[in-house]
C-alpha cells in the first residue's frame, strides 16, 4: 500500500501484538506496524464471520487526537471542505484533509464531544504527518494532543450491537455516526457507531493498558471471532469504501474520488461558508462539471478522471494496477483495487477512468496478464450497507 508514512526497518506493535501472536495470526507489515493479516480460519471464513455475526479487528495502528478550544472548529474547517462547525454534540462526520492543490492528505473521521472538544481518529500510515500538518497549521488557534496511549478495536457485523449490549446495557441506544463514553464490562472505552466494513459497527477507543483485557472479554462472546486485514480489505471493497494510498492519495481531489457527499452545501459555491479550505477553487469547479455531467452535459477539461466501482464480466481478478482500455485499444485509466468479493461472487474493482467513460453500465477492458477482461461499471456499494439508522 502506498502510504504517507516514512520507511522504517523496525516494526512498530499495538498493544495487542501478543494475543494476536497467542491466536495464531500470520502477521506482515502494514502502516509501520506489525499487523495480523489473518488468522488459522483464513480470509474467507473471517469475511463471513462478519458479514454473519461479529468480527473483532485491532485498528490501533491509527492514529487519535483531540483538538480542544473555543475556536478548535472553525480552525479545523479551514483544514477540509467539510462541515465542522455545525455537527452537533454527539454526532460524528468523515472529513478529508487536504493540501493546497486540492490533493487528499487523509481522510478520517472526528467526533464532537461538546464543550469545545473534538476527538479524530486518522490513517494509521499517516498519523506523524497529519498531526504535524494539523499542528502547524492550526495550532495557534486550538489545542491539538496526539493519544498515543490509546488503543482502537473495532467491532463489526450484524451481532455488534447485541453482543456489546450484554457488556454495556443501553449502547444500543447509539445509531449510525454517534457516540459516547461508556463501560464495557467495567472497561472505560469510547465508543462510535460506524462501521468500515458496510456492517453495523463499533469503534472502540480504549487506553492502551486496557486494551489486551477488552479484546478478551469481547472474543470471550460466543458471536465473535478475530478478524485480520485481508478480510478488512474484502469488506471494505464490497462496501465500495476508499483505503487511502490506494484509491484516494495527494493526487486525487474529492471530486475525482467521487467524495462529493462528504462535501456539505454549507462549503459549496453558494453556501454560508462557500470555499476557504485548501484548493477550493479547484474542488468548487470540479463540483460544477460534476453537476454538469450529472444532468448530461460535459466539462471533461476540468473533471477529467472519476473513482468508479466495476465488475468483470468474466470470472478473473483485475488487481490493483491494471491498466483499463476502450475497446479501441486507449488507455482510459488504472484499477487502484481489485479482488473477487466473497460476497459479492463476483470480480469486482475500484479505478479512475476518463470521465467519458464513467457513466454506469459502460464497457471497458482491463489488461491481465497481457489479456483484455470486459469488465462493466457499477454503481457502489457492491454489497448493500446495513449501518443501523434507527
Amino acid at each position: 500500500m502506498a502510504s504517507c508514512a516514512s520507511a522504517s526497518d523496525t516494526l512498530l506493535k499495538t498493544p495487542l501484538h501478543d494475543l494476536h501472536l497467542e491466536l495464531g495470526a500470520r502477521m506482515v507489515p502494514f502502516a509501520g506496524y506489525s499487523m495480523p493479516v489473518q488468522y488459522p480460519a483464513g480470509l474467507m471464513a473471517e469475511h463471513k464471520h462478519t458479514r454473519d455475526a461479529a468480527g473483532l479487528f485491532d485498528i490501533s495502528h491509527m492514529g487519535q487526537l483531540r483538538l480542544t478550544g473555543p475556536d478548535a472548529a472553525a480552525a479545523f474547517e479551514t483544514l477540509m471542505p467539510v462541515d465542522v462547525i455545525d455537527l452537533p454534540v454527539g454526532k460524528q462526520r468523515y472529513g478529508l484533509l487536504l493540501n493546497d492543490e486540492g490533493g487528499i492528505l487523509d481522510d478520517l473521521m472526528f467526533f464532537n464531544e461538546g464543550n469545545g472538544s473534538l476527538f479524530v481518529i486518522v490513517n494509521g500510515a499517516c498519523k506523524v504527518a497529519d498531526i504535524a500538518h494539523i499542528q502547524q497549521k492550526i495550532g495557534a488557534r486550538c489545542a491539538v494532543q496526539p493519544l498515543p496511549d490509546h488503543a482502537l478495536l473495532a467491532l463489526q457485523g450484524p451481532q455488534a450491537a447485541a453482543t456489546l449490549a450484554r457488556l454495556s446495557p443501553g449502547i444500543e441506544r447509539f445509531v449510525f455516526m454517534t457516540g459516547g463514553a461508556v463501560k464495557i464490562g467495567g472497561i472505560a472505552s469510547f465508543v462510535t457507531r460506524s462501521g468500515y466494513t458496510g456492517e453495523d459497527g463499533f469503534e472502540i477507543s480504549v487506553a492502551a493498558q486496557d486494551a489486551d483485557a477488552l479484546a478478551r472479554l469481547l472474543l470471550a462472546q460466543p458471536e465473535v471471532k478475530p478478524v485480520g486485514l485481508g478480510a478488512r480489505n474484502s469488506l471494505r471493497l464490497e462496501a465500495g469504501l476508499c483505503l487511502y494510498g490506494n484509491d484516494i492519495d495527494t493526487s486525487t481531489t474529492p471530486v475525482e474520488a467521487s467524495l462529493n457527499w462528504a462535501m456539505q452545501k454549507v462549503r459549496r459555491t453558494g453556501g454560508a461558508r462557500e470555499g476557504g479550505f485548501p484548493g477550493a477553487a479547484k474542488i468548487l469547479a470540479q463540483l460544477t462539471a460534476a453537476t454538469a455531467l450529472a444532468a448530461g452535459h460535459t466539462d471533461h477539461d476540468t473533471l477529467k478522471r472519476k473513482r468508479v466501482g466495476l465488475v468483470a464480466l468474466e470470472r478473473i481478478p483485475v488487481r490493483e494496477g491494471s491498466v483499463l482500455q476502450s475497446f479501441e485499444g486507449q488507455d482510459i485509466g488504472i484499477v487502484t483495487s481489485g479482488l473477487l468479493g466473497p460476497t459479492a461472487e463476483r470480480c469486482i474493482a475500484m479505478a479512475y477512468v476518463a470521465t467519458a467513460f464513467s457513466e454506469p453500465g459502460t464497457r471497458v477492458q482491463a489488461i491481465v496478464r497481457g489479456k483484455p477482461v470486459p469488465m462493466e461499471v457499477s454503481t457502489m456499494p457492491f454489497v448493500p450497507t446495513r449501518y443501523y439508522r434507527g
